[in-house]
């Protein structure tokens, strides 16, 4: 998994490697200093030699000037490293995103994805820059001040040591409790911001129901639940500095206590070269290697903590990175779509890939190239789910669907995408200006191209009542147009594409009849070639298809005209029947 989510470093390798070897020269400084403190005591200080004093003291200045500038050098350096290595992971997830399909997108929910690319980056993010000047620095020091304490004094050296199992028990302790609270906060924190999420699109609605109250109480519900789990954390964590800063000064007491015996009886030193018996000089420099140990397991216990908080954010990332498209393109792929024709060959359709929960079911269907085509149903009919299986946005089961006479899975999906245009139910428009939203459809259209697709989508009578006229700018989701304006726009941006196949999904709901009417009128006299599937709920959008098509539990109930199903199929009259007493009834009030 780390192997995995350091692949994100790239440009920013070379930067993570230079902080690394920048922090060693800072610790190489560090551990001349109480080398040169011992020789200050010993004999500066000891023979009253003013002159060695100061010469001793200009050469400590310059080791601490030194490890200043190597500190500051890795801290600039691995904050860029640091940086860029979350701005890389960001942008590995949102690429990797890009090519999910539905399926994959279904088992992450929207929240989920933006606390990955957010919180769980910014946590693993400061993680890797603490590692990398910590990670380095932190077991260099250790090492070196192991080996000059054994130098010096083997038994204050084992007595230092004797602490680091000590220290290891009460990490691993502390780290079997707080990682599986870890795992439940970002679910929690998930679901928080899908609360927020939800509060935010349908907050016409919850003032609309005056459920403020409400949807505040079920924020800080969950708030609350987060606040009790990160201080249930703290609680433990809090643990970590006490028992650390215990066990740290409990050695320096002994190391004091012991040195100065080692003092009054002469201890010799392990190694001749430091001097011949145990001074207060050595003494000096085995409680500053003493304190660098200790210091540097606290550095690891730090470390250890981040590594905690993050190692579940590591993981969720990893899921995303890691998370491969279940639609690809095939080896050999065909790259152009020679028609409209579309062809359902004994299709069945599940969400969960089990056969014993299909939304669709043994669909045979045929759709000439050009044709206006109908579809119909009661809700959970799988009208949608039909359509959506013909861009690929979701794979067949069972059976084949046919595209131009070519199964969907062998084209190139760019190039199936592309000849199939579709305006779902949820009409989605972005931040930016009508022409930049109706780009969406085709990046180089001219104006004159725009403007006469949005005459098609009968959207240009309302857009010339904006000040801005085409240049209006359109807030986030639309929200500053009506639904049905909203509707019209995205039927243009469609358009746009000059699709072979054009899929209306249920996408006029919003505008008045008279306008649905010329909508119709637009696509048969504009776009005849295109084959335009529409779904619909009033009879009156497909009355004039060249085929309606009833749907009903996942199976195709009937196929045939306006007429036909009239005479022959029992749900197609009902609904007529149903919809032309309720106008029959809207004229009479």
């Amino acid at each position: 998994m780390i192997k995995r989510l350091l692949g994100s470093l790239r440009e920013f390798r070379r930067p993570a490697w230079i902080t690394m070897l920048v922090m060693m020269g800072e610790v190489g400084m560090e551990m001349l200093i109480p080398l040169k403190m011992a020789d200050l005591i010993d004999v500066g200080f000891a023979n009253a030699d003013l002159s060695y004093i100061v010469k001793t003291g200009l050469i400590l200045i310059s080791f601490a000037l030194c490890s200043l500038m190597f500190g500051l050098m890795g801290s600039f350096i691995g904050a860029r490293a640091g940086t860029g290595f979350g701005k890389n992971l960001r942008e590995d997830m949102f690429r990797n995103v890009q090519t999910f399909s539905f399926e994959n997108i279904d088992k992450f929910s929207t929240s989920s994805l933006i606390t990955r690319l957010t919180t769980d980056v910014s946590n693993v993010q400061n993680t890797f820059t603490m590692a990398i000047r910590m990670a380095v620095r932190t077991p260099v020091t250790l090492l070196f001040a192991v080996i000059m304490t054994f130098v010096i004094s083997w038994k204050l050296a084992v007595l230092v040591l004797a602490t680091i199992p000590v220290l290891s028990a009460a990490l691993m302790l502390l780290a079997r409790k707080v990682f599986p609270i870890f795992a439940q906060i970002f679910k929690k924190v998930d679901r928080m911001n899908n609360t927020v999420q939800e509060n935010l699109r349908g907050i016409r609605v919850v003032k609309s129901f005056v459920r403020e109250d409400y949807e505040r109480d079920k924020f800080n519900n969950v708030s609350n639940e987060i606040y009790s789990e990160f201080s249930r954390v703290e609680r433990i964590l809090v643990w970590n500095g006490p028992i650390m800063m215990f066990i740290s000064y409990t050695a320096m007491i002994l190391v004091v206590w012991f040195g100065a015996h080692f003092i009054v009886n002469g201890e010799p030193v392990t190694f001749r070269f430091m001097g011949d018996v145990f001074t207060t000089g050595l003494l000096t420099s085995v409680i500053a290697y003493a304190m660098q140990i200790l210091m540097s397991c606290m550095g690891l216990s730090m470390i250890f903590v981040m590594m905690t908080i993050s190692r579940e954010s590591m993981r969720r990332i990893y899921e995303v990175l890691g998370e491969k498209t279940t639609i690809t393109d095939p080896a050999d792929p065909v790259r152009e779509v020679q028609n409209g024709a579309i062809e359902f060959k004994n299709v069945s359709f599940s969400y969960a890939g089990d056969e014993n929960r299909e939304c669709l079911t043994g669909v045979d269907l045929r759709i000439p190239s050009g044709a206006a085509v109908g579809i119909i149903g009661s809700t959970g009919s799988s009208k949608s789910t039909l359509v959506q299986l013909i861009p690929r946005l979701y794979d067949v089961t069972e059976g084949q669907v046919l595209v131009g006479g070519v199964d969907v899975r062998k084209y190139e999906m760019k190039a199936l995408r592309d000849a199939v245009a579709m305006v779902l139910q949820k009409n989605v428009l972005f931040s930016g200006t009508i022409k930049e939203n109706m780009r969406w459809g085709d990046p180089d259209a001219t104006d004159e191209e725009i403007i006469h697709a949005l005459k098609l989508a009968a959207a240009d009578g309302f857009i010339n009542e904006f000040p801005d006229k085409y240049d209006t700018y359109i807030e986030q989701g639309g929200s500053n147009v009506s639904g049905g304006q909203r509707q019209r726009l995205c039927i243009a941006r469609a358009l746009l594409k000059k699709p072979k196949v054009l899929i209306l999904d249920d996408s006029t709901s919003a505008v008045d009849t008279a306008t649905d009417a010329e909508i119709q009128r637009s696509f048969r006299e504009y776009i005849p070639e295109t084959t335009k599937l529409i779904i619909a709920q009033r009879i009156s959008s497909v009355k004039d298809a060249d085929m309606i098509i009833v749907m009903e539990g996942g199976r195709i109930n009937a196929v045939g005209t306006h007429e036909e199903l009239l005479r022959s199929n029992p749900i197609y009259r009902e609904v007529y029947e149903s919809q032309r007493k309720g106008d029959s009834s809207d004229g009479r009030e």
